[in-house]
């Protein structure tokens, strides 16, 4: 015999009871409907539930993409008018470029003149102008010549090997406008060519 009583009996076991019943609201149970028993109407409404789900579902979507295409569109505008900015920009600075040219050429030759000293300061308030607005002089004597930056226009005979291939002169500076080239210089590159044996 056992010295358990009956009600730790019960207080030791727990039984767990999951009622799927459904009442209505007077207490008295409900019993289960099967589909046969559902209204028409129910059976219609609930798909129209269903379909109207679907249909905000697609909508959400496409508005979510009409969104993100409108971003890229957006951002896309941006880019090509930076682009026509710079474009115009860069024709602008060609002509500010050629004035600053033919100012360089007028004091290739002058002297210390008043004159000459007035077109030097012109030509200085050009070339800072020209700076503030973006453009960048490449300086390019004594480096190597670069057909990307600049034309050779003229060629000058070394005995020094060390300087072939360098530019030994600038006729015409060259420019960049954000990183690229505007207008290519015009240089003398030097040529080595071995002196001859007596």
């Amino acid at each position: 015999m056992s010295d358990v009583r009956p009600d730790e009996a019960a207080e030791s076991t727990t039984v767990k009871v999951n009622d799927k019943r459904r009442f209505r609201e007077d207490g008295q149970p409900v019993e289960a409907v099967s589909e046969s028993q559902v209204d028409p109407e129910v059976a219609r409404l609930t798909s129209e539930l269903e379909a109207a789900h679907k249909r905000i579902d697609t909508l959400a979507r496409g508005l979510q993409s009409s969104e993100s295409d409108r971003e890229a569109f957006k951002q896309r505008m941006t880019r090509e008018r930076d682009q026509l900015l710079d474009l115009e920009k860069g024709k602008v600075a060609v002509v500010l470029l050629e004035a600053i040219d033919d100012l360089e050429l007028c004091l290739s030759g002058a002297d210390d003149s008043a004159l000459s000293k007035g077109v030097k300061l012109i030509r200085d308030g050009l070339i800072k102008k020209a700076e503030e607005f973006g453009l960048e002089r490449v300086e390019l004597k004594g480096t190597p010549y670069d057909p990307n930056l600049s034309e050779a226009s003229d060629m000058e005979i070394t005995p020094n090997e060390a300087e072939d291939g360098r530019v030994v002169s600038v006729l015409k500076a060259a420019w960049k406008l954000k990183g690229r080239v505007l207008r290519a210089g015009r240089v003398k590159v030097a040529k080595y060519v071995q002196p001859a044996q007596a």
